[in-house]
């Protein structure tokens, strides 16, 4: 009987865990979606419109102009300190020199060390991933069909997944829990264990703005009205682990919640970064946001207002930031709060900002001063 080990946010799992698991935990993970473009047609994909079947490249939030965009890439890593990379997508073999571009590029700047693992639905050029392997990737994670999990032996992945393990890659099974489908994913599980996989990964099955109908249709629903996640999912991989912990399964078999996502993985990557990309104005909250103020006229030029803030406030320049590209000057928030209602009479408006360290900025609260 193997121990059912509880995690962080309801995440569950049984021993081995991936490393690229343990690395996602402590947000040290570079995301990489490396296209949005997928031969699979999974009613369930999560990923949004503005990137599925779209030919687009992330890397985080950050967005590359192209494939030769690289130096995002690697400032990227470094910003949230990252000791390896997911690449995802879409599938990242439909543009497999690209990914084969991205792994050798991250290994030959961070090292072997480096951990890379990536997703696909092995559906087209699954013949490339020696040339994967060979450029460095450490783990692959297969996403079958649900129609073949409970006959992986009629499944096209079979030979491609032998392949991988004979080259020395580390191969896993990454699924959502889709519920009353506990046999099929049971059956999987039993498939990978015979077969010497190294783990299987399910995934609390989510709502989104791109699956939303189709989960609709098949009769899905929320769980509670904080949550996307599908009422069930938890359950369903709750109780697959516990049958396959009496089982005779020596892999491992780890629950990834919906909550460990956002409240973990998500939240400690934007810490790491806050840390790195801070400037002086900026004050880091307990969640990684950065609070700063904003000064920004219809009547004043930026570079007006920068000058007054100089000259007649006697603000230290290294406690402003002319931010051309959101058309606003950021100070420090303590700053702001003490002469807002002075810039205010100078026909100047004035607010305190909670963003995201991310980026695209992404702006969480917006308060006027004075208060």
């Amino acid at each position: 009987m193997s121990k059912v080990n509880k995690w962080l946010k309801e995440s569950i799992f049984i021993n081995p865990l991936s490393p690229g698991c343990k690395m996602c935990a402590k947000g040290s993970k570079l995301v990489v979606l490396i296209t949005g473009l997928c031969p699979a047609n999974c009613y369930y994909c999560p990923l949004s419109k503005e990137k599925k079947g779209k030919d687009r490249i992330f890397a985080d939030e950050w967005e590359l102009s192209d494939e030769n965009d690289t130096e995002k890439l690697i400032l990227e890593a470094r910003y949230i300190g990252a000791t390896g990379a997911g690449i995802t997508g879409g599938d990242p073999l439909a543009v497999w020199s690209r990914t084969k571009k991205y792994i050798k590029l991250l290994k030959d700047e961070f090292g072997t060390n480096f951990h890379i693992h990536l997703y696909t639905s092995g559906m087209k050029n699954y013949e490339y991933t020696n040339d994967l392997i060979k450029a460095g990737l450490d783990e692959i994670r297969f996403h079958p069909m649900p129609a073949f999990w409970n006959n992986m032996e009629k499944s096209f992945l079979k030979k491609s997944i032998r392949n991988s393990l004979d080259n020395g890659c580390d191969v896993a099974i990454e699924i959502p829990a889709i519920p009353n489908m506990e046999n099929e994913i049971l059956s999987l599980i039993k498939w990978s264990n015979d077969n010497n996989l190294c783990w299987v990964n399910l995934n609390e099955l989510e709502f989104s703005e791109t699956n939303a109908n189709e989960l609709n249709k098949k009769g899905f629903t929320v769980k509670d009205d904080i949550s996307a996640a599908v009422k069930g999912s938890q359950e369903t991989a709750y109780r697959v682990i516990e049958f396959a912990s009496k089982e005779n399964i020596d892999i491992g078999i780890h629950y990834c919640s919906s909550s460990f996502k956002d409240g973990i993985q998500l939240r400690n990557r934007i810490k790491r970064r806050a840390k790195n990309t801070a400037k002086k104005s900026d004050l880091i909250t307990k969640d990684g946001t950065f609070l700063k103020g904003v000064v920004y006229s219809d009547r004043i030029t930026l570079d007006q207002i920068y000058k007054i803030l100089i000259e007649e406030f006697k603000i230290d320049n290294n406690l402003i930031f002319l931010n051309k590209k959101k058309n606003r000057i950021e100070i420090a928030a303590w700053v702001l709060e003490k002469i807002a209602s002075r810039l205010v009479k100078k026909d100047m408006k004035c607010f305190l900002i909670e963003e995201y360290p991310t980026a695209d900025g992404l702006e969480v609260e917006k308060t006027p001063l004075p208060f």
